[in-house]
């Protein structure tokens, strides 16, 4: 076993991302960057030791989109788990949530902390040892992602993984896990507008980067989608070949399944995982499942066994009877949508029976925050009017307005002290910002003018996660059921998790 530690690994690990400064150079090249994107993760390939046919031997299956790609290879993975329980089965998504060795899965589980360092630092001393390169646009180590990419292939290959669901990481066409010459299927989830300055302004244009997992003689499928983004999948899967194109369809019998993650969006991202898993065991181990027949037991077990922590959760305090957090790392208008939506339900923020009386009324914090260049304003936006519709739908006398008791916005840094734990250590948001509290001081603003009558004293800025989980444990709320709803950010999810000691409970 390796003498090098987790924690060590986690250090060089941090080294790799790019700061704020670099991913504004990034967007401000309008995506132009993108073009030596793939030359360059091929070079670091090989200088680890690998071709790219010898990828072909894990087996994968390749999916991207913009709402729920990770929760489809969520599906996916439990699905093959649980219909070959003899194989091994590599997971590969992200981000993380607490540990960064979630990325990297072997049958559900993440690999252990003396696994991640002996094959981190196997990766990386390949890298400094073998600095020849061809491109003069590489530098001697790749950034945070190409890294965990090429680790990924590195632990999946050394384990002898019988497949290995691989989720892209933004995009597509040009993302580092797009070096795979021949996955065994490809899926593209719901697609929307998120990443615009590296993906494009308009859904078009993110489809034409999504598409580009499509792969000559590799069936390709994906979800419905807005006429015109379906358009040019269709073209991106005649132009790079691919062997069909199904437009996939809910099965009669998924309404029968109940699926092991909440929302009625993830009957869409299900469907998707459905048809994946089915012709992906028809080709690899000639196990026949079509579309048009029951879904077999072993099928719908898996779906109903999968766990994604994060994604429109429900976690019981386990220090307080009273509180309950739901979780939900929503980053896109239209994530946002199902995620309210979600909340805004019997059974989550509502009770099971809507004539509960009013004194059964929970009080309800909502704990957001967004990253640079998303726009918390047409977040909020969406937040609102999801819970208005949702409300008027159902018949409830209460306001979208008046939902929240209570909102929070706070930064994605860790700890009071202004410290992060390693594996949630982010440098991407600049420290003048965080200083300030920017982004939070201008939710903060676009809160007030969606609801001018909210009490000012009820909006809530604060510099770290710790600080909001401090400010929901001193509330003087004893008897009343307390709903905390964290969304808006993946690291804030993870970052809460840690500070509120879910872990146990949530992961």
């Amino acid at each position: 076993m390796s003498s090098y530690t987790y924690s060590e690994a986690v250090e060089k690990l941090n080294s790799l991302q790019s700061n704020a400064a670099t991913l504004e150079a990034v967007r401000a090249s309008g995506g132009r960057l993108s073009q030596f994107a793939i030359p360059e993760m091929l070079e670091y390939l090989g200088r680890i030791g690998y071709t790219p046919e010898k990828l072909n031997d894990l087996n994968v299956i390749h999916i991207t989109g913009t709402k729920g790609k990770g929760s489809t290879s969520a599906f996916t993975d439990s699905i093959i788990r649980h219909a070959k329980p003899d194989w091994k089965v590599g997971l590969y998504t992200s981000p993380h949530l607490v540990a960064v060795r979630e990325r990297i899965r072997i049958n559900g589980e993440p690999i252990s902390e003396e696994l991640f360092a002996k094959y981190f630092f196997e990766v990386w001393n390949r890298l400094q040892s073998n600095t020849e390169r061809a491109l003069e646009s590489t530098s001697i180590m790749p950034g945070y992602f190409r890294f965990m990419t090429l680790l990924a292939f590195h632990t999946f290959l050394e384990s002898n993984v019988d497949a290995t669901i691989l989720e892209v990481g933004v995009g597509g066409t040009y993302d580092s896990t797009n070096v795979v010459p021949k996955p065994v299927v490809t899926g593209i989830t719901a697609l929307g507008i998120d990443h615009v300055a590296v993906l494009g302004k308009t859904i078009e244009e993110i489809a034409w980067q999504k598409g580009g997992i499509y792969k000559e003689g590799v069936p390709a499928s994906t979800v419905n989608q807005p006429e015109t983004a379906m358009k040019v999948l269709k073209e991106r899967a005649e132009e790079l070949k691919a062997s069909s194109f199904t437009v996939v369809n809910q099965p009669a019998q998924l309404s029968k399944v109940k699926l092991g993650l909440a929302g009625k969006h993830q009957v869409e991202n299900a469907t998707l995982a459905l048809h994946l898993a089915r012709h992906f065991l028809e080709l690899k181990d000639s196990q026949s499942f079509p579309d048009s027949e029951q879904i077999p037991d072993v099928l719908a077990r898996g779906l109903a066994l999968t766990k994604w922590p994060g994604r429109c959760q429900q976690v019981q305090d386990p220090k307080r009877q009273n509180a309950r957090w739901f979780l939900d790392g929503a980053h896109t208008v239209e994530s946002l949508q199902c995620c309210f939506g979600w909340f805004a339900s019997p059974g989550a923020a509502l009770p099971e029976s809507l004539s509960a009386s009013e004194s059964e009324k929970p009080f309800r914090v909502l704990i957001f925050n967004c990253t640079s260049g998303r726009s918390g304003d047409t977040f909020l936006g969406t937040a609102l009017e999801t819970i208005k519709s949702r409300l008027a739908a159902l018949r409830v006398e209460e306001t979208a307005e008046g939902f929240f008791d209570r909102v929070i916005f706070c930064t994605n840094i860790t700890y009071a002290d202004g410290h992060s734990k390693g594996d949630l250590n982010n440098k991407t948001v600049a420290a003048d910002d965080l200083a300030a509290l920017k982004t939070q001081q201008e939710l903060a603003s676009a809160w007030a003018s969606h609801v001018p009558s909210y009490p000012k004293s009820d909006i809530l800025v604060l510099p770290s996660i710790e600080h909001a989980v401090r400010s929901i444990d001193g509330f003087s709320v004893e008897k009343q059921l307390i709903q905390i709803l964290v969304s808006g950010s993946l690291h804030l999810v993870g970052g809460v998790i840690e500070v509120a000691g879910l872990s146990k409970v949530a992961l």
